[in-house]
């Protein structure tokens, strides 16, 4: 995965592909979208298929993520296939290092992210082994009730203590207000928003937006 020229900004949870095409107009690097059924911002198969559809036409570039949890092989090779498939898939349950590589050696194409959900300060040294098994890996705040999207900020002190030598992102309390002091501590190669930016689940304000993409000075165009 080649390194952006500037910090890369994901916008995640989206759920309408008009506002999925106007973010990737105002120059995200990567849309995510979740497949997690029962949480507030799933997506059914169909209208996730017509959102990363109508994203390939107009933003090759753009980063088409699919956020997924504990799927079994059947599902995730279906949903590789085909119109609409994902670039990406983001892990965001309880897959191992091992359970990342066969994943990633069986579908080549398609780039593998490990979301994991740091609750202290050692548990953050669990990504070294995930080291060489993923594309990069996706550092979230802990809940115990959520898988992501809680608007929590991981302690930055925290991240100041290790050194991370994959690509990796920093989600959990992103928004253009938080930029300043976020990438003034820690040099993440990504950052992932989504709970702060929004209206409603699922439903952002594109005015957050594009403030965040101006805060980390990654508007194009």
């Amino acid at each position: 995965m080649e390194s952006p020229t500037a910090t890369a900004v994901k916008i995640c949870g989206l759920t309408n592909i008009e506002q999925a095409k106007a973010i990737a107009e105002m120059g995200a690097d990567a849309i995510g979208v979740i497949g997690v059924a029962g949480t507030p911002r799933f997506v059914i198969e169909q209208q996730r298929r017509n959102l990363f559809s109508e994203l390939a036409s107009c933003a090759k570039n753009i980063q088409r993520v699919w956020v997924v949890a504990d799927l079994n092989d059947d599902d995730l090779a279906n949903a590789l296939q085909g119109e609409g498939a994902p670039s990406v898939v983001q892990l965001h349950g309880n897959e191992t290092p091992e359970r990342c590589a066969s994943l990633r050696q069986h579908h080549p194409n398609t780039q593998w992210w490990k979301a994991l959900r740091v609750q202290d300060a050692e548990s953050i040294n669990l990504l070294n082994s995930y080291r060489g098994q993923v594309d990069a890996v996706l550092l979230d705040a802990w809940s115990p009730d959520q898988l992501g999207g809680t608007g929590h900020q991981i302690p930055l002190q925290w991240l100041q203590q290790i050194q991370i030598s994959m690509p990796w992102w920093l989600a959990g309390g992103i928004a253009a207000e938080s930029i300043p002091a976020i990438l003034d501590q820690v040099t993440p190669w990504g950052v992932d928003a989504s709970s702060r930016l929004e209206v409603s689940p699922g439903q952002k304000d594109l005015s957050k937006v594009e403030a965040l993409l101006k805060a980390v000075g990654n508007r194009k165009g």
